[in-house]
């Protein structure tokens, strides 16, 4: 059972199972592999796993478009090749191409990647499918107040950069000498603490710097407030529509 629709219990099909096992060694495999240290002198090793891996996805990208054909929308040639050029099937074959470009001298590691993609594929099932529909639920009910939100933080960003440029750019001409040189102090300040490499050093600048991290918790914690309303409406959402599903059946 390759397609998760086709399996008939709740949850994954054995098969998906073991394709998500694969998927996730072939990903950790990939950022270990990153690793200098690890990776010296053992390129022989990787490259052996590598191949194995993508043997497997190889052939379950043929088989995947073999069985496609089982479904009345691909039947035929021109049905495998509009099966092909689905968004689907484009993240299988991406899944297969890092080898062929890693013989061929180009870095793959981000292609790689694409393969945890592929868990949102197999996943798409039972209480995965329910739990993906109500985030979706929960973003769209919510899309203008997070719209909302992201409008602010970019007001907040650019008004607190202009302030600091004004306050600390004779100061520190190379942080702070520019707009867009102070964002990134903005940025770091509002979504987190700061990271301590650039700060104001005189009081007025140390003052805004303040307001802006004290303003940047309450900016942060609004689209997260948001979006636990929204997705626990749509959690609830289902649950009646379950139940009146349920009672109907009675």
């Amino acid at each position: 059972m390759l397609e998760p629709t086709a399996w008939p219990r709740p949850g994954l099909s054995p098969v998906n199972r073991a394709l998500s096992v694969v998927i996730l060694a072939a990903t950790a495999t990939a950022v270990i592999e990153s690793e200098p240290t690890i990776l010296d002198g053992r390129e022989w090793a990787f490259r052996a796993v590598e191949l194995f891996f993508t043997s497997i996805f190889v052939l379950e990208y043929v088989a995947r478009l073999w069985v496609a054909g089982e479904d009345p929308r691909y039947q035929g040639a021109v049905g495998r090749m509009k099966y092909a050029l689905s968004p689907a099937a484009i993240i299988d074959l991406l899944s297969v191409s890092p080898l062929l470009l890693t013989f061929l001298g180009t870095e793959a590691f981000l292609l790689r990647l694409f393969r945890l993609l592929r868990i949102l594929r197999v996943a798409r099932l039972g209480r995965f499918s329910r739990a993906f529909d109500a985030i979706s639920t929960a973003l769209h009910s919510r899309r203008y107040e997070l719209l909302m939100s992201v409008g602010l933080a970019a007001m907040l960003l650019l008004i607190s950069s202009t302030i600091l440029y004004m306050i600390e750019g004779h100061a520190q001409p190379d942080t702070f000498g520019s707009i867009p040189r102070t964002m990134w102090w903005s940025i770091a300040t509002l979504t987190t603490v700061g990271y301590g490499d650039v700060y104001p050093t005189t009081s007025l600048g140390q003052f805004f710097a303040g307001l802006t991290a004290i303003t940047g918790i309450g900016l942060i914690a609004m689209p997260t407030g948001i979006l636990a309303a929204a997705f626990s409406d749509a959690i609830q959402a289902q649950q009646r529509n379950k139940r009146h599903e349920q009672d109907g059946k009675k």
